[in-house]
């Protein structure tokens, strides 16, 4: 399981193409988090833990994170 943020989302699928798992999916959470602060890293952390329980449990795509990104990409 992995977590990217939506700058580096598109990066994130090349590579899993690349690395033969085409349609490998993650959770997407907000960019930048390095001038993030503690709720805003909390908030992120949240709704990640929610995309990747959806993905987990449902094998589903999971629904929109809480900042509008889109959520677990396939």
């Amino acid at each position: 399981m992995a977590v990217m943020t939506t700058r580096f989302v598109s990066a994130a699928e090349l590579m899993a193409r690349v690395l033969g798992f085409p349609g490998y999916r993650f959770a997407v959470i907000a960019h930048p988090i390095s001038s993030a602060g503690d709720d805003a890293l909390r908030e992120m952390a949240a709704a990640a833990i929610v995309q990747m329980r959806d993905l987990l449990v449902d094998g589903s795509p999971g629904s929109q994170s809480t900042d509008g990104s889109p959520g677990i990409t396939s």
